[in-house]
């Protein structure tokens, strides 16, 4: 690669927000440089370049630091012209996707955070909290265009979110992504699941069995403590 278009991705294995910016890449296709962080020992680089938050995924273009993936999405989608939109061209279009992905981030994300910390009734709490997000979600795919093998923003926020659906189910031993509740939703999901380039990107059933079954054992310790 070109020193003067250089691109470095520093990322971690199951981040889903760092799954976000290698999906938006494979659909550029753009080559880039990926850095593993180990985040209980950050790289001198990660800290460098993103003093703010110090975590991933952050993207160096060039010497130039983006952070926060969503943010990063857009500069990647704006900054390489070559390969589909991640983002709509149409100003309004543009901004309801915007309403939405921030509704997942800042709505959905952190209610299924519960669910991954909690046990028993609060459990139960945080779930009914998730199914009414999604109930919210589905509404907006009944009156939007969003084909399943066209992987913009929201598909990509999506997939890298639920598309792990039965790792969740095994690990915390409940369905979340059910036909039944949300049918257009599972349909959307279960279709970018068999994509290609989203099978590149999502790692193995089994490993995320693993990663996901510690990560909870964590924070449930974390809320007993």
């Amino acid at each position: 690669m070109a020193e003067e278009n250089k691109v470095i991705l520093h990322k971690t294995y199951a981040s889903s927000y760092a799954m976000r910016v290698e999906l938006a890449r494979k659909i550029k296709g753009i080559q880039f440089e990926c850095v593993d962080e180990d985040l209980s020992n950050k790289s001198p680089e990660l800290l460098k370049y993103n003093p703010v938050h110090k975590k991933v995924p952050l993207l160096v273009h060039n010497g130039k630091p983006v952070s926060e993936s969503l943010i990063i999405l857009e500069y990647i989608d704006e900054t390489w012209k070559t390969g589909p939109l991640i983002l709509p061209q149409d100003p309004y279009e543009r901004a309801r996707v915007h309403f939405w992905a921030n509704f997942i981030d800042q709505h959905l994300i952190p209610s299924t955070r519960k669910v991954w910390s909690t046990t028993g009734e609060e459990q139960e709490k945080a779930k009914e909290e998730i199914m009414e997000k999604l109930r919210i979600l589905e509404e907006e795919l009944k009156t939007t265009n969003h084909e399943n093998d066209n992987l913009g923003l929201l598909q990509i926020l999506l997939v890298t979110l639920f598309g792990s659906y039965k790792v969740y189910e095994e690990v915390l031993g409940m369905k979340i992504l059910v036909p039944e509740n949300t049918p257009l939703l599972y349909s959307c999901v279960t279709s970018l699941n068999k994509l290609p380039l989203v099978k590149e990107v999502c790692p193995p059933h089994d490993k995320m069995v693993a990663l996901l079954s510690v990560y909870r054992q964590k924070l449930l310790k974390s809320n007993t403590n």
